[in-house]
């Protein structure tokens, strides 16, 4: 061990301090200087102890009984210790502190922790036992160590007896030595207790190690243990949690957590063997990754509820700006941003949550090595056997779960057959029975009609059958059928696939109109670009009708206008309406509808009309719905605000079912309303009018698992017209019936062109 000597000096004095008793000490000899010493000098009975170390200030502890063992500090210089051979006369007051040493050791050993907690002390224990056996005799010691850190530091030494203070200045130094401080004169110094970094430290600091160490912890372990058990439980629920959650709303159910995710135990059996640092990294991506896919999840369940599909990675990014056009136009700017703020929260906040919940519990493995290979290893096994066995928690829910493997495996194959279809898709769209057919071969049944093509917002197949809806809507069906008969219409209706559900009305538009399945945005955009035939194209492609648009759904730039074949296109912009909106509609379909009479349908035309309208009263949330008003007070449409500001709000239906269900209908009612009224008011021996739902509502209000069934109706004065669709076997009147024939939307295009003459020319 070697010596240090402190910058700090003891005073050149003879004179000792006025309460402290002086005694003459015999100097030895300096000895040679030299850096070190033997780290572990030979131990000796205290009786064989070097005399001339029990004078050193290091043993010289002095005692209230026994003031002749005093000697001024200031007079007694500090010197490297002999080694324990060298023979010398031992002293009375060795003696004395060798008498009382085995008692003192044995009546307070807590004088000697201190020594415990560093080399220095050790080293001191082992050179001078004298040492500790007087300070175990000296309370007064314990009394100084308090007031004097740097006493505490060298834990050797202690006041004398009767002294109140010690001058820091006088008080021997005899802890941490330096390294190679030459010269006889390097005993006179030692250091100071906080320049030595193996210097046990002061209470002061010692209470900040124990706040470092654990603080509150180590005051409230109960609750310290309650909190790490609940904080690791919480994870665990986290992690199974975002391992086996359904992505459809109605299969939550507890037996869908109660099983044993395979992922988890090859993911745990990985975390255990892995050193830590890839641990580290490993869980961090695990918890990313698994954070992103219950993103994914949530994602499935609104899709699947509002549309009846899943999310697709690839091509519904595009579908969150009309989300955040539709949350504009239900619940206004504030709501919708507020919203919007609530769902980034959401994601960043289930990521890092399930990243540290994986973090966690892969330390807690990391820590109970043992105990988390056995439970990995029995779980293993469990799932094993529960996979071969075939073992069900319940009816269709398997004790041994794969979820996460194939949702993932899902949406792998659903990205890949997106990328395909794509391509597959081009060349479908490229082939068209009728894209060759001369103008004159085209629709010569229906020449000199004006024709109308009308879809109303999300009537569906359960607008017409389901118990809670039904009773309203068939009644209005019946009551509007009794309408057009007595006016000389008759009506045929059948039902319909849609290419969607529960919203993208634009798909189902599309497919009716192209002949094509447009089942997502991919398709859409690839057949909008082209120059497929649509409905409204074959009737400009003769050259015997104006084509026309009516859309007060569209609120910009609709290039798609041209894809369709209009003409001209009445957007909200355009048809004169200064009442409120009621909710997303822009405006009430009988306002559409009396503004398309005002604005086209009345005027003088040289060739009848090929109109295409769209009514969106009935578009989701369902309110507030507007009310019938007579046709005279319709105006400019300010007679809405009072009937706007009555309704109710969309917060007041948009979370209850049976609401959400009633006011949907209340909404079908009034659009079918609005359109027959029309009809029957406008319509001639000329009118033709088509008619359907463009896709079913939402799940929360068609029910889940519901087709995608709209109804479609085909309504004339003229018989020669319904005639001629006789061998469709389709109802009578406005209602479908339940057996009535069902075709994929996208068939409707080709038998509606054949039935009216248009002779096939691919």
């Amino acid at each position: 061990m070697s010596f240090n000597t402190s910058s700090r000096q003891l005073s050149k004095t003879d004179e000792a301090p006025e309460d402290t008793p002086s005694q003459e000490v015999t100097p030895l000899d300096a000895p040679a200087p030299r850096d070190t010493v033997q780290a572990e000098a030979p131990q000796t009975k205290p009786s064989e102890a070097d005399p001339l170390k029990a004078e050193t200030p290091e043993a010289r502890i002095p005692e209230a009984e026994t003031p002749e063992a005093e000697t001024p500090e200031a007079e007694t210089p500090e010197v490297s210790a002999p080694e324990a051979e060298t023979p010398e006369a031992e002293t009375p007051e060795a003696d004395a502190a060798e008498a009382e040493a085995p008692g003192a050791e044995a009546e307070t050993p807590e004088a000697a922790a201190p020594e415990a907690e560093t080399p220095e002390a050790k080293a001191a224990e082992a050179e001078a036992p004298e040492a500790e056996a007087a300070e175990a005799e000296a309370p007064e010691a314990e009394a100084a160590e308090a007031e004097a850190p740097e006493a505490e530091a060298a834990e050797v030494e202690a006041p004398e007896a009767g002294a109140t203070e010690a001058p820091e200045a006088e008080t021997p130094e005899a802890s941490a030595p330096e390294a190679e401080v030459p010269g006889p004169d390097a005993a006179t110094a030692a250091p100071a207790a906080s320049d030595t970094p193996d210097t046990p430290a002061t209470p002061h600091q010692r209470w900040w190690r124990r706040r470092g160490r654990g603080g509150w912890r180590e005051k409230y372990p109960v609750a310290a243990r309650v909190l790490a058990w609940t904080t690791t439980a919480v994870a665990l629920a986290v992690v199974v949690v975002a391992l086996l959650m359904p992505t459809q709303a109605d299969k939550f159910r507890l037996a869908a957590f109660v099983r044993l995710p395979v992922e988890a135990i090859f993911g745990a059996a990985l975390l255990i063997v892995l050193p830590r640092k890839p641990r580290i990294a490993l869980a961090v991506l695990a918890g990313l990754g698994l954070g992103a896919l219950t993103v994914v999840n949530f994602l499935d369940i609104g899709f699947n509820e509002y549309l009846g599909r899943g999310f697709n990675v690839v091509l519904d990014w595009s579908l969150f700006s009309d989300a955040q056009g539709y949350l504009q136009d239900t619940f206004g700017k504030g709501g919708a941003l507020g919203i919007a703020a609530l769902a980034v929260t959401l994601v960043i906040v289930v990521l890092a949550l399930v990243t540290m919940s994986v973090i966690r519990l892969g330390n807690l493995a990391a820590r109970n090595t043992e105990t988390a290979t056995r439970t990995t290893l029995v779980l293993a096994i469990a799932w094993v056997t529960c996979a071969a066995l075939g073992v069900q928690y319940a009816e269709g829910v398997p004790l041994a779960s794969e979820h996460t493997l194939q949702a993932l495996q899902f949406k792998t194959a659903q990205v890949r057959q997106t990328l395909r279809d794509e391509a597959a898709f081009r060349k479908i769209a490229k082939k068209d029975n009728f894209a060759n057919t001369p103008p004159d071969q085209l629709l010569t049944g229906l020449r000199g009609k004006d024709m109308m093509i009308t879809f109303i917002e999300s009537y569906g197949r359960s607008a017409i059958e389901d118990p809670v809806m039904a009773p309203g809507v068939d009644a209005t069906l019946t009551a509007e059928n009794k309408k057009l008969t007595d006016a000389g219409f008759a009506a045929k209706s059948g039902w319909l696939t849609s290419a969607t559900y529960g919203g993208s009305s634009w798909l189902g538009h599309s497919t009716f109109m192209s002949g094509l399945w447009i089942s997502n945005q991919q398709r859409y955009r690839t057949v909008t670009a082209g120059e497929r035939l649509t409905l409204p194209g074959a009737f400009k492609k003769t050259g015997a009708w104006d084509t026309v648009g009516v859309m007060p759904g569209i609120q910009k730039a609709w290039p798609e206008q041209k894809f369709y074949g209009i003409d001209k296109l009445y957007d909200s912009h355009k048809l004169g309406y200064e009442g409120p909106k009621f909710s997303w509609s822009t405006m009430p379909d009988q306002y559409a509808l009396t503004a398309f009479e005002r604005l086209v349908h009345s005027k003088k035309h040289d060739k009848p009309l090929m109109s295409t309208i769209i009514l969106t009263s009935s578009h989701q949330p369902w309110a507030p719905i507007p009310k019938l008003v007579p046709q005279d007070q319709v105006g400019d449409g300010s007679v809405y605000n009072a009937i706007e500001k009555a309704g109710k709000r969309p917060a007041d239906i948009i979370t209850d079912s049976t609401k959400s269900k009633q006011e949907y209908g209340k909404s079908i009612q009034y659009s079918v309303s609005s359109l027959i009224n029309y009809l029957v008011k406008y319509g001639n021996k000329n009118t033709v009018l088509i008619f359907l739902g463009d896709h079913q509502p939402i799940a929360r209000v068609s029910g889940n698992h519901a087709s995608r069934d709209v109804p479609v109706s085909i309504v004339a004065k003229d018989p020669k017209v319904l005639d001629k669709i006789a061998d469709w076997n389709w109802a009578d009147g406005l209602q479908p019936k339940h057996d009535t024939p069902v075709w994929k939307m996208d068939a409707f295009r080709d038998r509606f062109l054949t039935a009216y003459g248009s002779t096939p020319a691919p």
